[in-house]
C-alpha cells in the first residue's frame, strides 16, 4: 500500500452527527416521543446517546419489542423530520472550517443516517453548498462499520485510498476507515469516548472538528 501522505490529500469526507453536527437533542426528544407514543419506558440521554452512530434502526431496535419496531420507526421518523430542522446545531466554527476547506479539497458526506434526514439535516444547517456528494447506509447493502461507503466515494470521484481521509467521532469511523484503506480523524465531540477511538489507532484524535484545519496545515 503506497505510503499515506497529508500533502497528496485530495478529497475530506465527514461524518454528520456527533462530528459536524449536535444533533443529540432532536435525537433524545424524538426518540422518548416514540416511546411515550408506544406507552415503552423514556431513556436517559447518555443511553440514547451511546446508542448513536448506527441508523435509526439500530437506535430504536434494542429498546422496542419486535413486532412494535416498524410502528415506532414510523412513529420516529415523523416527528424527527420537525425536532431536526429545529433543534439541531453545528459545532463550532463549522461553517468557517467547511468554507475553507471547499476551496482547497473535494467534500463529501458518508453517514449512517438515513438519506432522507442527512439532507434535511445539511440543508437545514446551511452546510449543503459545501458538499460534492452524500451518501448514507440506506443507499448501501451494509453502512458502517463496512467499507463499502468510503469505496463508493472514493471511486466516484475516482481517486485512490490514499488521497482521501474519513473524519468522524466514533470508533465504528476509525474502523471503516481502516477497512476501505483510507486514513481517520476522529474528534472527540461524538459517541465514543477516547479510550474507545485509541483502542482503533485512527491517524489522528482531536478534541474539535475545528482542530483539523491545524493537522492539514
Amino acid at each position: 500500500m503506497p505510503e499515506f501522505n497529508l500533502n497528496k490529500i485530495k478529497a475530506i469526507i465527514f461524518d454528520l452527527d456527533g462530528t459536524l453536527v449536535d444533533a443529540y437533542k432532536p435525537i433524545e426528544s424524538s426518540f422518548n416521543f416514540t416511546m411515550r407514543k408506544l406507552g415503552l419506558p423514556a431513556k436517559s440521554s447518555l443511553t440514547i446517546r451511546k446508542a448513536v452512530g448506527w441508523g435509526d434502526r439500530q437506535l430504536l431496535a434494542p429498546f422496542v419489542p419486535r413486532d412494535k419496531l416498524a410502528q415506532a420507526l414510523k412513529v420516529y421518523r415523523n416527528n424527527h423530520k420537525q425536532t431536526l430542522k429545529r433543534q439541531a446545531k453545528l459545532f463550532p466554527g463549522v461553517k468557517g472550517l467547511l468554507s475553507g476547506l471547499a476551496r482547497r479539497y473535494i467534500l463529501a458526506v458518508a453517514s449512517n443516517r438515513p438519506t432522507q434526514f442527512s439532507r434535511i439535516l445539511v440543508k437545514a444547517l446551511g452546510i449543503d453548498k459545501y458538499f460534492s456528494f452524500l451518501l448514507c447506509a440506506d443507499s448501501l447493502k451494509k453502512g458502517k462499520p463496512s467499507p463499502q461507503i468510503l469505496q463508493r466515494i472514493i471511486r466516484y470521484f475516482g481517486l485512490k485510498p490514499q488521497e482521501a481521509i474519513y473524519v468522524g467521532d466514533m470508533a465504528i469511523d476509525a474502523q471503516t476507515a481502516h477497512r476501505a484503506k483510507t486514513k481517520a480523524i476522529i474528534v472527540t465531540t461524538g459517541s465514543s469516548n477516547r479510550q474507545e477511538i485509541k483502542r482503533e489507532k485512527p491517524y489522528r484524535i482531536i478534541s474539535r472538528v475545528r482542530d483539523l484545519e491545524k493537522i492539514l496545515n
